[in-house]
Protein backbone atom coordinates (compact mmCIF):
# COMPACT_ATOMS: atom_id res chain seq x y z
CA UNK A 1 0.00 0.00 0.00
CA UNK A 2 1.40 3.39 -1.01
CA UNK A 3 2.08 5.65 2.00
CA UNK A 4 -0.27 8.59 2.43
CA UNK A 5 1.44 11.67 1.01
CA UNK A 6 -0.99 14.42 2.00
CA UNK A 7 -2.41 17.42 0.21
CA UNK A 8 0.45 19.72 -0.78
CA UNK A 9 -0.35 21.64 -3.98
CA UNK A 10 2.39 24.25 -3.48
CA UNK A 11 5.09 21.78 -2.36
CA UNK A 12 5.05 23.25 1.14
CA UNK A 13 7.06 20.26 2.35
CA UNK A 14 10.08 21.82 0.68
CA UNK A 15 9.90 24.57 3.32
CA UNK A 16 10.34 22.04 6.12
CA UNK A 17 13.50 20.56 7.58
CA UNK A 18 14.19 16.83 7.36
CA UNK A 19 13.54 16.39 11.09
CA UNK A 20 10.20 18.20 10.82
CA UNK A 21 9.14 15.99 7.92
CA UNK A 22 10.32 12.83 9.69
CA UNK A 23 8.23 13.60 12.78
CA UNK A 24 5.21 14.52 10.66
CA UNK A 25 5.48 11.30 8.68
CA UNK A 26 5.91 9.17 11.81
CA UNK A 27 2.75 10.59 13.35
CA UNK A 28 0.97 10.41 9.97
CA UNK A 29 1.71 6.70 9.73
CA UNK A 30 0.49 6.03 13.26
CA UNK A 31 -2.77 7.89 12.61
CA UNK A 32 -3.30 5.86 9.42
CA UNK A 33 -2.64 2.49 11.03
CA UNK A 34 -3.77 2.82 14.62
CA UNK A 35 -6.35 5.60 14.84
CA UNK A 36 -8.36 5.96 11.65
CA UNK A 37 -9.59 2.35 11.58
CA UNK A 38 -11.44 2.84 14.86
CA UNK A 39 -12.39 6.49 15.08
CA UNK A 40 -15.82 6.23 13.43
CA UNK A 41 -16.91 3.68 16.02
CA UNK A 42 -15.44 5.70 18.89
CA UNK A 43 -17.23 8.82 17.64
CA UNK A 44 -20.54 6.99 17.27
CA UNK A 45 -20.22 5.41 20.72
CA UNK A 46 -19.02 8.64 22.33
CA UNK A 47 -15.81 7.23 23.82
CA UNK A 48 -12.18 8.30 23.92
CA UNK A 49 -9.67 5.49 23.22
CA UNK A 50 -7.67 5.72 26.45
CA UNK A 51 -5.88 2.47 25.57
CA UNK A 52 -3.96 4.40 22.90
CA UNK A 53 -2.39 6.80 25.44
CA UNK A 54 0.69 4.59 26.01
CA UNK A 55 1.22 4.40 22.25
CA UNK A 56 1.02 8.17 21.96
CA UNK A 57 3.53 8.50 24.78
CA UNK A 58 5.78 6.06 22.95
CA UNK A 59 5.64 8.31 19.90
CA UNK A 60 6.77 11.21 22.08
CA UNK A 61 3.52 13.16 21.69
CA UNK A 62 3.52 14.48 25.27
CA UNK A 63 6.01 17.15 26.20
CA UNK A 64 6.88 17.64 22.55
CA UNK A 65 8.46 21.03 23.12
CA UNK A 66 9.97 20.29 26.54
CA UNK A 67 13.76 20.26 26.50
CA UNK A 68 13.90 18.71 29.97
CA UNK A 69 12.07 16.05 31.98
CA UNK A 70 12.16 13.58 29.08
CA UNK A 71 10.47 15.81 26.52
CA UNK A 72 11.26 15.64 22.81
CA UNK A 73 12.39 19.27 22.58
CA UNK A 74 11.08 19.82 19.05
CA UNK A 75 10.48 23.28 17.60
CA UNK A 76 7.10 24.96 17.25
CA UNK A 77 6.74 24.13 13.56
CA UNK A 78 7.26 20.43 14.23
CA UNK A 79 4.71 20.57 17.04
CA UNK A 80 2.24 22.23 14.68
CA UNK A 81 2.74 19.52 12.08
CA UNK A 82 2.00 16.89 14.72
CA UNK A 83 -1.27 18.71 15.47
CA UNK A 84 -2.06 18.73 11.75
CA UNK A 85 -1.65 14.98 11.44
CA UNK A 86 -3.45 14.22 14.70
CA UNK A 87 -6.46 16.34 13.70
CA UNK A 88 -6.56 14.72 10.29
CA UNK A 89 -7.54 11.78 12.43
CA UNK A 90 -10.02 13.65 14.61
CA UNK A 91 -10.32 16.98 16.41
CA UNK A 92 -10.99 15.12 19.65
CA UNK A 93 -7.60 13.44 19.49
CA UNK A 94 -5.86 16.72 18.72
CA UNK A 95 -7.73 18.32 21.63
CA UNK A 96 -6.32 15.68 23.95
CA UNK A 97 -2.75 16.16 22.69
CA UNK A 98 -3.15 19.95 22.67
CA UNK A 99 -4.44 20.10 26.24
CA UNK A 100 -1.62 17.89 27.47
CA UNK A 101 1.11 19.88 25.75
CA UNK A 102 -0.15 23.46 25.66
CA UNK A 103 -2.57 23.80 28.54
CA UNK A 104 -1.12 21.48 31.17
CA UNK A 105 2.56 20.75 30.62
CA UNK A 106 3.35 24.22 29.28
CA UNK A 107 2.00 26.12 32.35
CA UNK A 108 3.64 23.67 34.77
CA UNK A 109 6.96 24.04 32.94
CA UNK A 110 6.63 27.82 32.57
CA UNK A 111 5.01 28.84 35.85
CA UNK A 112 5.45 25.88 38.19
CA UNK A 113 7.90 25.32 41.03
CA UNK A 114 10.79 22.89 40.68
CA UNK A 115 8.90 20.42 42.84
CA UNK A 116 5.76 20.69 40.70
CA UNK A 117 7.77 20.18 37.53
CA UNK A 118 9.56 17.12 38.90
CA UNK A 119 6.32 15.64 40.22
CA UNK A 120 4.20 15.98 37.09
CA UNK A 121 6.20 16.50 33.92
CA UNK A 122 8.16 13.21 33.68
CA UNK A 123 5.02 11.20 34.46
CA UNK A 124 3.04 13.13 31.85
CA UNK A 125 5.73 12.61 29.21
CA UNK A 126 5.39 8.87 29.84
CA UNK A 127 1.60 9.08 29.59
CA UNK A 128 1.23 7.90 33.18
CA UNK A 129 -0.49 11.09 34.36
CA UNK A 130 -3.14 13.09 32.54
CA UNK A 131 -4.08 16.73 33.07
CA UNK A 132 -6.83 19.17 32.21
CA UNK A 133 -7.18 22.97 32.07
CA UNK A 134 -10.03 24.50 34.04
CA UNK A 135 -10.73 28.04 32.90
CA UNK A 136 -14.08 28.27 31.07
CA UNK A 137 -17.14 28.56 33.30
CA UNK A 138 -20.88 28.18 32.67
CA UNK A 139 -21.36 31.97 32.75
CA UNK A 140 -17.97 33.13 31.44
CA UNK A 141 -16.39 32.03 28.19
CA UNK A 142 -15.01 34.90 26.15
CA UNK A 143 -14.75 37.11 29.26
CA UNK A 144 -12.50 35.12 31.63
CA UNK A 145 -11.74 38.07 33.88
CA UNK A 146 -15.35 37.78 35.06
CA UNK A 147 -14.82 34.23 36.32
CA UNK A 148 -16.63 33.34 39.51
CA UNK A 149 -14.42 30.54 40.80
CA UNK A 150 -12.61 31.76 43.91
CA UNK A 151 -9.58 30.70 45.89
CA UNK A 152 -9.41 32.03 49.47
CA UNK A 153 -6.20 31.81 51.50
CA UNK A 154 -6.66 30.20 54.89
CA UNK A 155 -3.37 29.77 56.68
CA UNK A 156 -1.16 27.44 54.70
CA UNK A 157 -3.99 26.34 52.41
CA UNK A 158 -6.35 27.67 49.75
CA UNK A 159 -10.06 26.86 49.60
CA UNK A 160 -11.55 26.81 46.10
CA UNK A 161 -15.19 27.12 45.13
CA UNK A 162 -16.73 27.28 41.68
CA UNK A 163 -17.55 25.41 38.51
CA UNK A 164 -15.77 24.90 35.22
CA UNK A 165 -17.43 23.86 31.97
CA UNK A 166 -16.43 22.25 28.66
CA UNK A 167 -13.19 20.87 30.07
CA UNK A 168 -11.34 18.40 27.84
CA UNK A 169 -9.94 15.38 29.74
CA UNK A 170 -11.77 16.35 32.92
CA UNK A 171 -12.92 12.89 34.02
CA UNK A 172 -9.67 11.11 33.15
CA UNK A 173 -7.34 13.79 34.50
CA UNK A 174 -5.07 13.10 37.46
CA UNK A 175 -4.61 16.84 37.98
CA UNK A 176 -6.50 19.95 36.94
CA UNK A 177 -5.00 23.37 36.47
CA UNK A 178 -7.74 25.53 37.93
CA UNK A 179 -7.83 29.27 37.33
CA UNK A 180 -9.50 31.15 40.16
CA UNK A 181 -9.96 34.66 41.49
CA UNK A 182 -7.95 35.53 44.61
CA UNK A 183 -7.39 38.72 46.57
CA UNK A 184 -4.33 39.22 44.38
CA UNK A 185 -6.11 38.61 41.09
CA UNK A 186 -6.45 35.49 38.96
CA UNK A 187 -4.05 32.67 39.79
CA UNK A 188 -3.51 29.07 38.70
CA UNK A 189 -3.72 26.08 41.06
CA UNK A 190 -2.97 22.37 40.83
CA UNK A 191 -5.95 20.36 42.06
CA UNK A 192 -5.42 16.63 42.19
CA UNK A 193 -8.01 13.99 41.42
CA UNK A 194 -9.56 12.63 44.60
CA UNK A 195 -9.25 15.84 46.57
CA UNK A 196 -12.39 16.11 48.77
CA UNK A 197 -14.99 18.41 47.21
CA UNK A 198 -13.50 18.16 43.72
CA UNK A 199 -15.44 16.21 41.10
CA UNK A 200 -15.69 15.84 37.31
CA UNK A 201 -18.88 15.00 35.46
CA UNK A 202 -19.42 14.04 31.82
CA UNK A 203 -21.14 16.46 29.48
CA UNK A 204 -23.65 14.27 27.70
CA UNK A 205 -25.80 14.57 24.57
CA UNK A 206 -23.08 16.40 22.62
CA UNK A 207 -22.97 16.07 18.83
CA UNK A 208 -19.39 17.30 18.47
CA UNK A 209 -16.04 16.00 19.74
CA UNK A 210 -17.75 12.75 20.64
CA UNK A 211 -14.46 10.80 20.57
CA UNK A 212 -13.19 13.07 23.32
CA UNK A 213 -13.72 13.43 27.07
CA UNK A 214 -15.58 16.68 27.81
CA UNK A 215 -16.46 17.44 31.41
CA UNK A 216 -17.87 19.82 33.96
CA UNK A 217 -15.73 20.36 37.05
CA UNK A 218 -17.20 21.17 40.46
CA UNK A 219 -15.16 22.65 43.31
CA UNK A 220 -17.05 22.62 46.60
CA UNK A 221 -14.85 23.92 49.43
CA UNK A 222 -11.83 22.20 47.95
CA UNK A 223 -8.89 22.66 50.32
CA UNK A 224 -5.41 22.36 48.82
CA UNK A 225 -1.92 23.15 50.16
CA UNK A 226 -0.65 26.63 49.43
CA UNK A 227 2.28 25.09 47.57
CA UNK A 228 -0.19 23.91 44.91
CA UNK A 229 -0.37 27.42 43.51
CA UNK A 230 1.64 27.95 40.32
CA UNK A 231 4.14 30.49 41.68
CA UNK A 232 5.09 32.07 38.37
CA UNK A 233 1.56 33.01 37.27
CA UNK A 234 0.93 36.72 36.74
CA UNK A 235 -2.82 37.01 36.35
CA UNK A 236 -4.70 36.50 33.11
CA UNK A 237 -1.58 37.27 31.11
CA UNK A 238 -0.20 33.88 32.08
CA UNK A 239 -3.46 32.10 31.24
CA UNK A 240 -3.52 33.80 27.84
CA UNK A 241 0.01 32.60 27.19
CA UNK A 242 -1.27 29.05 27.63
CA UNK A 243 -4.19 29.74 25.33
CA UNK A 244 -1.81 31.17 22.74
CA UNK A 245 0.09 27.89 22.75
CA UNK A 246 -3.17 25.98 22.26
CA UNK A 247 -4.39 28.29 19.49
CA UNK A 248 -1.13 27.79 17.63
CA UNK A 249 -1.79 24.05 17.60
CA UNK A 250 -5.36 24.60 16.44
CA UNK A 251 -4.19 26.73 13.51
CA UNK A 252 -2.17 23.76 12.27
CA UNK A 253 -4.63 21.11 13.38
CA UNK A 254 -7.60 22.41 11.45
CA UNK A 255 -5.55 22.16 8.26
CA UNK A 256 -5.42 18.42 8.88
CA UNK A 257 -9.20 18.20 9.24
CA UNK A 258 -9.61 20.25 6.05
CA UNK A 259 -7.20 17.95 4.21
CA UNK A 260 -9.20 14.90 5.25
CA UNK A 261 -12.46 16.43 4.02
CA UNK A 262 -10.99 17.64 0.73
CA UNK A 263 -9.34 14.30 -0.02
CA UNK A 264 -12.54 12.41 0.76
CA UNK A 265 -14.57 14.73 -1.48
CA UNK A 266 -12.05 14.52 -4.33
CA UNK A 267 -11.94 10.73 -4.26
CA UNK A 268 -15.71 10.52 -4.02
CA UNK A 269 -16.23 12.93 -6.91
CA UNK A 270 -13.89 10.94 -9.13
CA UNK A 271 -15.76 7.71 -8.47
CA UNK A 272 -19.38 8.78 -8.07
CA UNK A 273 -21.14 8.25 -11.42
CA UNK A 274 -24.18 10.36 -12.29
CA UNK A 275 -25.58 10.88 -15.79
CA UNK A 276 -23.05 8.26 -16.97
CA UNK A 277 -19.99 10.32 -15.91
CA UNK A 278 -18.08 11.02 -12.66
CA UNK A 279 -19.42 14.09 -10.88
CA UNK A 280 -15.84 15.39 -10.82
CA UNK A 281 -16.30 16.15 -14.52
CA UNK A 282 -18.98 18.76 -13.75
CA UNK A 283 -17.97 22.40 -13.62
CA UNK A 284 -19.75 23.16 -10.34
CA UNK A 285 -18.04 20.30 -8.54
CA UNK A 286 -14.63 21.24 -9.90
CA UNK A 287 -15.10 24.81 -8.75
CA UNK A 288 -15.87 23.59 -5.22
CA UNK A 289 -12.82 21.33 -5.17
CA UNK A 290 -10.56 24.11 -6.43
CA UNK A 291 -11.82 26.51 -3.75
CA UNK A 292 -11.24 23.89 -1.04
CA UNK A 293 -7.70 23.20 -2.23
CA UNK A 294 -6.90 26.91 -2.51
CA UNK A 295 -7.94 27.59 1.08
CA UNK A 296 -5.97 24.60 2.35
CA UNK A 297 -2.88 25.84 0.52
CA UNK A 298 -3.24 29.35 1.93
CA UNK A 299 -3.67 27.91 5.43
CA UNK A 300 -0.59 25.71 5.05
CA UNK A 301 1.55 28.66 4.03
CA UNK A 302 0.14 30.77 6.85
CA UNK A 303 0.98 28.03 9.35
CA UNK A 304 4.55 27.57 8.19
CA UNK A 305 5.23 31.29 8.40
CA UNK A 306 3.58 31.41 11.83
CA UNK A 307 5.73 28.52 12.99
CA UNK A 308 8.92 30.19 11.81
CA UNK A 309 8.02 33.42 13.59
CA UNK A 310 7.34 31.48 16.78
CA UNK A 311 10.59 29.54 16.52
CA UNK A 312 12.43 32.84 16.10
CA UNK A 313 10.72 34.30 19.17
CA UNK A 314 9.03 37.01 17.10
CA UNK A 315 5.42 35.86 16.97
CA UNK A 316 2.71 38.13 18.33
CA UNK A 317 -0.50 36.87 19.96
CA UNK A 318 -2.64 38.59 17.33
CA UNK A 319 -0.78 36.73 14.60
CA UNK A 320 -1.71 33.45 16.28
CA UNK A 321 -5.28 34.77 16.55
CA UNK A 322 -5.41 35.47 12.83
CA UNK A 323 -4.20 31.98 11.95
CA UNK A 324 -6.58 30.27 14.39
CA UNK A 325 -9.51 32.43 13.25
CA UNK A 326 -8.89 31.92 9.54
CA UNK A 327 -7.92 28.27 9.47
CA UNK A 328 -10.68 26.97 11.72
CA UNK A 329 -13.34 28.98 9.86
CA UNK A 330 -12.09 27.88 6.45
CA UNK A 331 -11.78 24.27 7.56
CA UNK A 332 -15.42 24.34 8.63
CA UNK A 333 -16.42 25.75 5.24
CA UNK A 334 -14.41 23.04 3.52
CA UNK A 335 -16.10 20.34 5.62
CA UNK A 336 -19.53 21.72 4.72
CA UNK A 337 -18.63 21.82 1.04
CA UNK A 338 -17.33 18.26 1.18
CA UNK A 339 -20.55 17.16 2.85
CA UNK A 340 -22.44 18.78 -0.04
CA UNK A 341 -20.36 16.97 -2.67
CA UNK A 342 -21.01 13.63 -1.00
CA UNK A 343 -24.76 14.23 -1.05
CA UNK A 344 -26.68 11.82 1.18
CA UNK A 345 -23.48 9.91 1.92
CA UNK A 346 -22.15 13.10 3.46
CA UNK A 347 -24.14 12.46 6.65
CA UNK A 348 -22.87 8.89 7.05
CA UNK A 349 -20.09 7.92 9.42
CA UNK A 350 -18.95 5.62 6.65
CA UNK A 351 -17.09 8.73 5.51
CA UNK A 352 -15.10 11.11 7.70
CA UNK A 353 -16.73 14.31 6.49
CA UNK A 354 -19.72 14.64 8.83
CA UNK A 355 -17.54 13.74 11.82
CA UNK A 356 -15.02 16.46 10.94
CA UNK A 357 -17.80 18.94 10.18
CA UNK A 358 -19.45 18.43 13.57
CA UNK A 359 -16.10 18.63 15.35
CA UNK A 360 -15.13 21.82 13.55
CA UNK A 361 -18.32 23.50 14.74
CA UNK A 362 -16.73 23.32 18.18
CA UNK A 363 -13.14 24.04 17.13
CA UNK A 364 -14.31 27.20 15.39
CA UNK A 365 -15.57 28.58 18.70
CA UNK A 366 -13.32 27.19 21.43
CA UNK A 367 -10.05 28.85 22.38
CA UNK A 368 -11.63 32.10 21.19
CA UNK A 369 -14.51 32.51 18.76
CA UNK A 370 -14.02 33.96 15.31
CA UNK A 371 -15.58 37.23 16.47
CA UNK A 372 -13.36 37.53 19.55
CA UNK A 373 -10.20 36.95 17.51
CA UNK A 374 -11.40 39.50 14.96
CA UNK A 375 -11.84 42.07 17.73
CA UNK A 376 -8.35 41.36 19.06
CA UNK A 377 -6.86 41.92 15.62
CA UNK A 378 -9.08 44.95 15.06
CA UNK A 379 -7.84 46.50 18.29
CA UNK A 380 -4.28 45.88 17.19
CA UNK A 381 -4.62 47.52 13.78
CA UNK A 382 -6.82 50.47 14.86
CA UNK A 383 -5.70 51.07 18.43
CA UNK A 384 -9.36 51.09 19.47
CA UNK A 385 -10.95 48.59 21.87
CA UNK A 386 -14.28 47.24 20.63
CA UNK A 387 -14.62 44.46 23.21
CA UNK A 388 -17.10 46.45 25.31
CA UNK A 389 -19.88 48.92 24.60
CA UNK A 390 -18.69 50.95 27.60
CA UNK A 391 -16.83 54.10 26.68
CA UNK A 392 -13.61 54.45 28.65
Amino acid sequence: MKPYEGTDYFDCSELLTDSEKDLRDKVRGWVEKRYLPGVSDWFEQGIFPVRLIPEMAGLGLFGLKLKEYGGAGVNSTAYGLVCQEIERGDSGLRSFVSVMNSLVMFPIARFGSDEQKATWLPAMVRGEKIGCFGMTEPETGSDPQSMRTTAVRRGDRYVLNGRKMWITNGEIADVAIIWAMTDEGIRGFLVEKGTPGFSAHPIKRKFSLRASVTSALVLDNVSIPAQNILPGVEGLRSAFMCLGEARFGIAFGTVGAAMACYETALDYAKNRIQFQVPIASFQLVQRKLVKMLTEITKAQLLCIRLGRLKDEGRVRPVQISMAKMNNSAEALKIARTARDILGANGISLGYSVIRHMLNLETVNTYEGTEDIHALAIGRDITGMNAFSCRQE
